[in-house]
């Protein structure tokens, strides 16, 4: 395939109905609106249940996952392509949570691995939006042992022990395999993860879900996979920077830079051989491909890919927004001890 045949790829709505959505998603992504509860957008996703559809160029109406399997060197890079098994490595989702979500966990790579054959799920989140007092649920704020977690899951007083953080646009926090938290309502956000579907239920509310019964907890799972670890500070703090790239979070799973963006910015990410996700968060603008003029607009609420091979790019604000603010993710290899890892996990699966 030719570099100039490559472009930034956008999706079809991938909207996802749960108990606890609320209705902000359709409307900010100029969906019509309606009383369904949408909770979720998978705006870049190849999980085999939900993946991504282009909705653009050449290749609109693809499935993701079956364009990475015809070219997957050039979309992912090279280097992300032969560490992950040809596999899009991550899962990226817009949030609107207007109900409080479950109390939850999610195992790391190798309990995933045993449990359920599928990778760990590491992830961060970026809060577009808050409600005054609006507030989530991060790590434990007292140490506990596992038999007084299994006594608070039975009479309801887990959140009694988790640390409660108060949250405003722009908070970040990066929430490792382990890790107990929640989303709590009135909260929209970017979430960035692992790619995987294996989240652990630890409390639910004794709510039921949108098919009138409870929602199945994972309560021995859970308890398998919590880190009970009490850290001084769980909010991830990073410094914004105007017409720049901030670095946000930098893991052995994916990195994050937010760029803040009010004149035309020239981004060149080859050196990293990996894709781009751009999550749109404030405003509009024009990502245009150096290399063929190749552009697309993207607007506040949707996503683009933008892949491996042609990753030198501008990105140009509209005039009408005269501002827009994006949030990039994609793979850093420089941590050659998780290769090893990752080499080592598709092994197994592949026995």
């Amino acid at each position: 395939m030719e570099l100039t045949e490559l472009y930034p790829l956008l999706f079809h709505p991938n909207l996802h109905p749960v108990v606890w959505g609320g209705g902000r998603l359709k409307p900010w992504k100029n969906l019509p609106a309606d009383d369904e509860p949408i909770g979720e957008s998978w705006e870049v996703s190849v999980v085999p249940s939900a993946s991504s559809v282009i909705a653009n160029g050449k290749w609109e109406g693809t499935p993701l996952n079956r364009l990475i399997e015809a070219y997957p060197e050039a979309i992912l890079g090279e280097s992300v392509a032969r560490q992950y098994g040809n596999q899009l490595p991550l899962l990226v989702k817009f949030i609107d949570a207007d109900k409080d979500l479950s109390i939850q966990v999610h195992p790391d790579d190798d309990m995933a691995q045993r449990e359920h054959g599928k990778w760990g799920k590491s992830e961060m989140w970026y809060v577009i939006d808050a409600r005054p007092g609006a507030y989530l649920y991060a790590g434990f704020k007292e140490r506990i042992t596992p038999y007084e977690y299994k006594r608070r899951v039975e009479d309801g007083s887990i959140t009694d022990v988790l640390a409660r953080h108060e949250v405003k646009a722009g908070d970040v926090f990066y929430l490792p395999a382990g890790r107990v938290h929640a989303i709590c309502g009135g909260i929209l956000l970017a979430e960035v993860q692992q790619s995987s579907d294996v989240t652990y239920r630890i409390f639910d509310y004794n709510r039921p879900g949108m098919d009138g019964h409870p929602r199945e907890l994972h309560t021995e799972l859970a308890a398998k996979a919590l880190d009970y670890t009490v850290e001084s500070e769980y909010r991830t703090l990073y410094t914004p920077r105007e017409n720049g790239a901030s670095l946000v979070v930098d893991t052995p799973f994916f990195t994050v830079r937010i760029n803040e963006v009010d004149a035309p910015m020239h981004r060149d990410l080859i050196k990293y051989d990996s894709f781009i996700i751009s999550m749109c968060m404030q405003g509009s603008c024009r990502i245009r491909l150096r290399e063929s003029g190749k552009e697309i607009n993207l607007k506040a609420g949707h996503t683009c890919l933008i892949p491996a091979a042609v990753a030198d790019y501008d990105i140009i604000p509209d005039s009408s927004t005269g501002f827009c603010r994006i949030l990039d993710a994609f793979i850093d290899r420089k941590d050659r001890s998780l290769l090893r890892s990752f080499t080592r996990f598709l092994h197994l699966t592949r026995k």
